[in-house]
């Protein structure tokens, strides 16, 4: 194969992983819109929002947001899919505290405050050492 021939084939190739990637996150910002659109109509059935109702669709409102920042960026923070770790906990927390031993309690809460600094811990790396700004190269 020639250099040029494999220039036009590379350059092909990541145009179709960028159209496959943009096709799959659109799909996903369709089902979080979908999933957020469902929670709306079960919680209107039922009058009313519980706090478990409020914590799910921060969780969508999260996913749309991460969505968002990539189709913005083309990057995906690690930290949005902490804090959508965080709240699906807390969620968890929430809803099922009752039916739950002390040991999955204090797992969960363990696993949360672990999140949690492992978040400040990226955010003190990229204050301390800067971003992720360097291009990839070809």
């Amino acid at each position: 194969m020639s250099e040029a021939e494999f220039k036009k084939t590379k350059t092909f190739g990541i145009l179709l992983s960028q159209i496959f990637q943009l096709a799959l996150l659109f799909i996903a910002g369709v089902f979080v819109l979908w999933g957020a659109l469902l929670e709306i109509f079960e919680v209107l059935s039922h009058r009313g929002p519980a706090l478990k109702d409020i914590l799910l669709l921060f969780i969508f409102i999260e996913l749309g947001a991460m969505i968002s920042i990539y189709f913005k960026t083309n990057k995906l923070s690690v930290r949005f899919l902490i804090y959508i770790a965080i709240t699906a906990l807390t969620r968890l927390l929430v809803v099922d505290i009752k039916a739950m031993d002390n040991y999955t309690i204090l797992t969960i809460t363990g696993a949360i405050v672990m999140l949690t600094i492992s978040v400040f811990i990226l955010r003190a790396c990229a204050y301390m050492y800067g971003g992720d700004d360097r291009e990839e190269e070809d």
